[in-house]
């Protein structure tokens, strides 16, 4: 069963700034290839590396499967981030989830990340600046947590489009502590926007 969307999926921007800002919920990291990411008071985001400590740290790809295809293709998973709201919605269902479980660095709340156009440079705390590159593809993982948890994290949209809600993939364009209650700040690209597509 799949879950109600926190969003359509498809672009929409407000020109209220407070529908689009939020906080960050929970950090999480793992320095081996694990899908779940453990828990931490803090965590550092290193520029055009991603989150240090992490497995997925690197310039290249570091997904083990993207790795397998090319090893030289420049690393646009640097750092994942899921909506806290995705939890609530997957629980509200019956998955016993919780933040970092589903690989996710930075857990936020408040922030229609999903819906957010490519480029989109998200502020966070002090100094630390995420843009984002695009959707995080669910992968059959998700069903050594739970089984049918992938089918719930995906969807499809009136034109029979794939809807992605396993959050998105970013790269660190300006480094930075993160920690829970940190602001995170939305500053959309230049338009035109184009929608997020999985990377």
């Amino acid at each position: 069963m799949a879950i109600e969307n926190f969003n359509s999926g498809k672009t929409a921007h407000g020109n209220d700034q407070s529908l689009r800002d939020g906080i960050v919920s929970a950090v999480h990291r793992s320095p081996t290839h694990t899908l779940a990411k453990t828990s931490q008071d803090r965590i550092r985001l290193l520029t055009g590396l991603g989150v240090e400590d992490d497995a997925h740290l690197g310039k290249t790809v570091q997904h083990l499967s993207r790795i397998a295809k090319d090893a030289n293709q420049p690393n646009l998973r640097q750092v994942h981030l899921i909506h806290a709201e995705i939890h609530d919605a997957l629980r509200a269902i019956g998955f016993d989830i919780s933040a970092g479980q589903m690989g996710e660095n930075i857990t936020t709340r408040g922030i229609d990340l999903l819906g957010l156009p490519t480029g989109t440079r998200l502020h966070i705390g002090e100094s630390a600046i995420v843009e984002i590159k695009g959707h995080r593809n669910p992968c059959h993982q998700l069903d050594t947590i739970q089984k049918g948890l992938m089918a719930a994290t995906l969807d499809r949209d009136a034109g029979n489009n794939l809807i992605r809600k396993a959050g998105v993939m970013g790269i660190i364009v300006a480094e930075g502590n993160v920690e829970p209650l940190n602001p995170v700040r939305v500053e959309l690209p230049p338009e035109p926007h184009n929608s997020l597509g999985p990377v």
